[in-house]
């Protein structure tokens, strides 16, 4: 039952079906952000952290935008095809 919650061992688990489509814009700002990262090659923790905040200061407003405008036709798409697999 999508949107339930279950509560199972004090903990509250939402249930969502397996194939859900992630439509979170961030999380293609998290692939950018890793793959910008994986390429500086950091050596230790330190490194990464640093890495990770230089690499997202980096990423042009513009991204975000597109992004954020595209994300209607994101909607329309799993709509269109009830949840299933799209071309995004």
């Amino acid at each position: 039952m999508l949107g339930i919650i279950v509560l199972l061992k004090g903990w509250n688990i939402l249930e969502w079906p397996s194939q859900s489509p992630d439509l979170n814009p961030i999380e293609n700002l998290w692939w950018d952000l890793k793959k910008a990262v994986a390429v500086r090659k950091p050596k230790n923790v330190t490194e990464l952290e640093a890495f990770a905040h230089d690499e997202w200061a980096k990423i042009p407003v513009d991204r975000c935008k597109t992004l954020v405008s595209s994300y209607a036709s994101l909607l329309k798409a799993v709509i269109t095809v009830k949840g299933c697999c799209t071309k995004y």
